[in-house]
């Protein structure tokens, strides 16, 4: 007995002595303790643990994903469609025998030096990318090692035909597609789904899709997020060949919704080109009856020239866009927009920055006053760690639900899984933000229990969804088609009023 009493006076000595020389070591001891030990599951009478954010947010969205008061019963699709044969992009060079250096944009892609390269560059950004291969031979012999590399999948390609099939996943919709579609192609595609014959051609028209993993390394370029880089030698798609054929079905088709996408694949055909072709295109698209929403989904490019003659020209005849961060940067750099001096986003693109892009698109280019001839009255922004819907009010309903399932299918795709799994992502959004860049503005926050911030500049209301990200994507390509698709069929266009 006595052995213990010494024993606890010596302790008691130690431990004052400690608490004299240091008083703060007591609590920081506990705090150590309580978060060493294992956390204890709440007992029977207890309160359950409250869920994390993501948990949060994902019931959230099951909250407000509530179907459209009036839905799409038929869309028509085109007009870029192809084959995917989806790769490791390291691996491929490597396979090319091509050695990890340097990276550097290129507009065209010449030869392997240039793919190297312009991989190199974008990979170190973790950002995507489109380019067209110019030397038909090279290319070919590219995309047969691409073909023929250890793990290589193909898919279903191109901006409408992934469009289309998200689509015709909903059993209520009848799609048509038209596009270049080869047998290849034509196998891979939904049942559901119509072609067209004049869509059908012998041979298919093939993208590779170099992907790259976050943390990913060659050489001195280390990924800051898994992404992909996306090359073709694709004249049919290039020339828009298959687009007057689409509008031209649309009139038997009778369709509810028309979404158009290809413009970026006539960047790579050469100015002379895509001058005369955008006047065609222009003249197809105001073809299409007025009632007919028409959406254009955008993609990448590097042509200042081309994507401004896009904003002028085309956005305005079009009632909504769908683009990522990278497309709204180089719109607004290419129209002397706001923010156009930025030379690229730093991280997660600051929201207030968007807004005012989004803003001016609409204001400038959109039908934000009542005034103005244009037809654009929505504008689906989508990036890694949230989603803006952007609508000119009275004009489009169920926004809250449309940005929210976009945001999910998002989490879900990225995952391959057909729901979230909130064990398999992460929240990056910023829960605090300001409504735009600059004085005027609006502090905003995110509640995770009910996921959509909304907020009004003039007659614009914007709906802000964080997204839960993917912590190890299996598959990046054609994501923002799936959002687009999403956030369609959940949107509804409010009909204009009877004169």
């Amino acid at each position: 007995m006595w052995r213990k009493a010494v024993l606890v006076a010596v302790l008691a000595l130690g431990v004052g002595y400690l608490f004299h020389t240091d008083p703060a070591l007591p609590s920081r001891m506990l705090n150590y303790i309580s978060q060493s030990l294992p956390q204890m599951e709440p007992s029977g009478g207890s309160e359950p643990r409250p869920p994390s954010l993501e948990e949060a947010i994902a019931r959230g969205w099951q909250t407000l994903i509530t179907a459209p008061a009036r839905r799409w019963g038929r869309v028509a699709v085109g007009v870029n469609a192809c084959v995917d044969v989806v790769v490791s992009g390291v691996g491929l060079l490597q396979a090319l025998a091509l050695e990890p250096g340097s990276g550097r944009d290129h507009e065209v892609l010449h030869n392997k030096e240039d793919l190297k390269e312009a991989f190199i560059h974008y990979m170190g950004k973790g950002a995507a990318a489109e380019r067209f291969f110019s030397d038909k031979e090279v290319f070919q012999r590219i995309a047969r090692a691409a073909a023929e590399y250890p793990g290589a999948q193909l898919y279903v390609g191109g901006n409408a035909a992934l469009i289309g099939q998200k689509l015709a996943s909903n059993p209520q919709l009848v799609v048509l597609l038209c596009g270049p579609v080869g047998p290849k192609l034509h196998d891979m595609l939904d049942e559901q789904i119509m072609v067209p014959a004049e869509s059908l051609q012998e041979t298919d028209e093939f993208h590779l899709i170099l992907e790259y993993k976050s943390g990913e390394q060659w050489g001195s370029s280390k990924a800051p997020q898994a992404n992909r880089f996306i090359l073709s030698h694709d004249v049919s798609n290039g020339k828009m060949s298959m687009l007057e054929t689409f509008v031209a079905s649309l009139e038997e088709f009778q369709a509810d919704l028309v979404v158009l996408s290809g413009l970026h694949m006539m960047e790579g055909m050469g100015r002379d080109l895509w001058e005369e072709r955008l006047k065609e295109a222009v003249v197809a698209i105001s073809d299409v009856r007025n009632e007919v929403p028409i959406h254009l989904e955008l993609a990448s490019m590097t042509d200042r020239d081309y994507m401004n003659r896009i904003l002028q020209e085309v956005i305005p005849i079009v009632n909504s866009i769908g683009l990522n961060e990278q497309e709204l940067l180089f719109l607004t750099q290419s129209g002397g927009g706001p923010h156009a001096d930025l030379s690229s986003w730093d991280g997660i693109p600051n929201v207030g920055r968007v807004s005012d892009i989004l803003l001016w698109i609409l204001e400038q280019h959109g039908r934000a006053d009542p005034e103005s001839e244009a037809d654009l009255t929505r504008i689906h922004f989508h990036t890694l760690a949230y989603h803006i819907l952007a609508t000119v009010d009275g004009h489009w309903g169920n926004q809250a639900a449309a940005v929210s399932a976009g945001a999910r299918v998002a989490s879900s795709q990225a995952c391959g899984l057909q729901a979230v799994d909130t064990n398999k992502v992460v929240l990056k959004a910023p829960l605090n933000f300001h409504s735009s860049f600059s004085e005027p503005r609006e502090s905003l926050t995110v509640d995770p229990t009910r996921p959509v911030t909304v907020w009004r500049r003039g007659n614009v209301s914007f709906h802000l969804t964080p997204v839960l990200v993917c912590k190890q994507p299996l598959r990046t390509v054609g994501l923002g088609d799936a959002i687009s698709a999403e956030g369609l069929l959940f949107s509804e266009a409010t009909p204009p009023p009877e004169l």
